[in-house]
């Protein structure tokens, strides 16, 4: 018999938030399902390369946030 595995159980394999009774399954099927090992090795790609993704705010974004933060007009001390 065939188990099928839902992206979900890959996440949850790869946060070792499966339970210890899945895992063994999880990892049987792994080795023997070329599809399933891999959407594992794309996910893992993925989440490496969001890792190590550095993004920063417009310059002209953060000025606009920083004038609107020193404007008191209409604001009530508390």
């Amino acid at each position: 018999m065939t188990e099928s595995f839902t992206p979900n159980d890959l996440v949850k394999y790869i946060y070792q938030e499966m339970a210890a009774f899945e895992v063994e399954r999880f990892e049987k099927a792994l080795h023997t399902n070329p599809v399933l090992m891999q959407d594992y090795m794309e996910l893992l790609s993925t989440m490496d390369l969001l890792d190590n993704l550095f993004i920063e705010p417009q310059e002209e974004l953060v000025s606009e946030i920083k004038s609107n933060c020193q404007s008191t007009t209409g604001l009530e001390k508390v």
